[in-house]
């Protein structure tokens, strides 16, 4: 690790308003710690902005003292690409107000905000754009990389309702990315990651939503895994806009009240189906779902927006030591849905699972050129192998696993690029085949001119042209 000595450090702190903390602070094992457990990175510095100001100076003693930098935002990211080895972390997690206009519909957050902290300010009102499914979850990263969640086939994905963006870049200097300034980089941030500068602000388009939505979740035994795949892929065809799915591939039934007794701990699907129309319209779409093939169990129930965005947030802990791989594909046929039967009986941890979020609607409204997200906007999968473990001994074999399934289902994949969020390993002819020739050499142009040096490169990498 790069030794910063007390005369560069006293300048740093006299140049920032946040804290600076080092290996000596007590903090610091703690300001270095990010959502996946698995990541032990060590830092030089950590500067705790409190402001873009601080991020601006961060950037510029980082540059001078010819240090590597990351970005913390939520600090979600299975890769740990928040926490730079040896380097200067600048930090944005006490960067999280939210404001919002209920008048025109828009709120405007800081670059730390959590989508738990975006969501209670914007539910005040009515009122939401499209997250993840995870609360703890950081708005930066998802909505740079694209962002999709309940809402997105409904209303697209995070970064299509990005109206624009206050961005510090890797000179230190302050930009507005908007459709009118910037606009070359306001189209890269919308997909391209976290390539082309710290973005301090993020103003969203919002959307009427709730306060009561309706979930309602269908679990099949593993043994009848593939009709059960069957009975959720005709579910998924019929489903109305209104509706948000996610089918949970070899999921391990939670010990939690509405699972029977008798069946916690059992192997199997799930489909969750979350409904922003009327209760009598979900309790149709439901009752078909259940129709196609009598599932173990169910759960349904009305509840407040901001309880369906943490309602997953059990399946990810803090602290859970992760790995993940993914890819897309159109849709789950008898193959594969038998091959995501014996994948799933062969992980390692009952926490691993394999999400599938069903894109269409909303999503596939949007033309492929318009954003840099790094996807087809054809109506897919985008199909993830989870390997969570609560200990680091057990990540290795889960790792294998992930590897393994991921490998298993390559002949499914749509061939047609990825989910940059998704991408753990993002070595560059895998970040190239996620944008595609045309929209990587687009990407290349703008981080040339924004990033000319690739000093943000702690990311699914796009190389400067």
């Amino acid at each position: 690790m790069v030794r910063l000595i007390r005369r560069e450090l006293e300048a740093l702190r006299e140049r920032c308003a946040g804290r600076v903390i080092t290996e000596q602070d007590a903090l610091y094992d703690s300001a270095r710690a990010v959502w996946n457990g698995a990541v032990d990175h060590r830092p030089a510095a950590i500067v705790r902005c409190a402001g873009p100001g601080d991020v601006s100076a961060a950037i510029r003693f980082a540059r001078e003292e010819e240090l590597e930098i990351s970005v913390r935002g939520g600090g979600h990211d299975f890769g740990g690409s928040a926490v730079t080895s040896g380097g200067l972390m600048v930090d944005l997690s006490a960067l999280r107000r939210v404001r919002v206009d209920p008048g025109t519909r828009r709120a405007v957050c800081e670059g730390g905000a959590t989508w738990a902290d975006l969501d209670a300010a914007t539910q005040a009102y009515g009122l939401a754009t499209p997250g993840g499914t995870v609360s703890h979850t950081g708005v930066g990263g998802l909505t740079l990389g694209g962002g999709f969640g309940w809402l997105t086939r409904t209303h697209g994905l995070t970064a299509d309702n990005l109206m624009s963006a206050d961005v510090v870049l890797a000179g230190g200097e302050y930009v507005h990315a908007s459709p009118r300034d910037h606009p070359d980089l306001f189209w890269a941030l919308r997909g391209g990651g976290g390539n082309f500068g710290v973005v301090t602000g993020f103003t969203f388009r919002l959307h009427p939503v709730g306060p009561e939505v309706h979930l309602a979740l269908l679990f099949w035994e593993i043994e009848r895994g593939t009709e059960a795949l069957a009975a959720a892929e005709e579910t998924i065809a019929g489903l109305p806009r209104r509706a948000g799915v996610l089918t949970a591939c070899g999921l391990t039934a939670p010990p939690l009240p509405f699972v029977p007794p008798e069946h916690r701990g059992r192997l199997g699907h799930a489909l969750l189906i979350a409904g922003f129309g009327s209760a009598q319209e979900h309790a149709a779409t439901a009752a078909r779902a259940a129709g196609a093939l009598r599932p173990l169990f169910t759960f349904a129930e009305a509840m407040p927006y901001t309880r369906l965005q943490t309602f997953l947030d059990d399946t990810a802990p803090w602290g859970v030591h992760a790995y993940e791989k993914a890819l897309d594909v159109i849709g789950i046929g008898p193959e594969a849905a038998a091959t995501l039967g014996e994948q799933a009986a062969r992980k390692t941890s009952p926490m691993s699972f394999m999400p599938s979020f069903r894109l269409d609607g909303a999503f596939s409204d949007m033309d492929d050129t318009a954003t840099a997200y790094g996807g087809s906007r054809a109506p897919h999968h985008t199909l993830s192998f989870m390997a969570l473990t609560p200990s680091p001994e057990a990540l290795p074999a889960g790792r294998a696993w992930s590897r393994a399934a991921w490998q298993a289902m390559l002949p499914y994949a749509t061939g047609t690029g990825s989910y940059v969020n998704f991408q753990v390993e993002a070595d560059a002819d895998r970040v190239r085949g996620a944008y595609g020739g045309d929209k990587y050499a687009r990407l290349a142009a703008v981080k040339a001119i924004y990033d000319p040096d690739n000093v943000f490169h702690l990311n699914p990498n796009i190389r400067p042209s």
